[in-house]
């Protein structure tokens, strides 16, 4: 067994998401971001980026009436989720996801980079997919619509200097 499967098995979040049925222990967070701000409305339409194994899409199937589910990983079916098996910068899977969601209310990211140990390239990374999200969001969100991407970190001081202009980063604590 490797030392981060290890690490997991031991870790509390990960104990409780188990214990409580949730796919994954992200799916503490996206609660804890909901009841803080408000993220999702009754009846919204809501795309999940780098949703496999699902965690965040099954808290999101608690309120909206559609979730549309993008991986290139598969993920097992979920109540009200339809899922797109595709990568997110590519545009195929771009028109995937209009297919069945031309707007939305909520555009999430989960997604994360394959980690190389390489730290300047998981930087990069990271935010190379935060932007392809917010491609996504800028292209299906409503107006008043809600962005919520995952992001290394350390990439934040990037991700600023990339999309400020836009006014759209509010920095939620970790």
């Amino acid at each position: 067994m490797s030392q981060w499967s290890e690490q997991r098995r031991h870790d509390h979040y990960y104990k409780e998401a188990k214990k409580q049925g949730y796919r994954a222990r992200s799916s503490f967070k996206l609660i804890q971001i909901h009841n803080r701000y408000g993220v999702f409305r009754p009846n919204d339409v809501v795309i999940d980026l780098g949703a496999s194994p699902g965690g965040w899409s099954q808290i999101a199937a608690d309120y909206a009436r559609l979730i549309v589910a993008v991986d290139i990983e598969s993920m097992q079916p979920i109540d009200k989720v339809v899922f797109v098996k595709g990568d997110i910068t590519e545009p195929e899977t771009i028109n995937k996801i209009r297919n069945y969601a031309p707007r939305a209310n909520v555009v999430l990211s989960d997604a994360s980079p394959d980690i190389s140990g390489h730290y300047t390239m998981d930087q990069a990374k990271s935010v190379w997919l935060c932007e392809n999200a917010l491609k996504i969001a800028r292209e299906t969100l409503i107006e008043g619509g809600v962005f919520l991407c995952k992001i290394f970190e350390e990439s934040l001081a990037m991700l600023n200097l990339i999309i400020r202009h836009d006014h759209w980063l509010y920095q939620i604590p970790t």
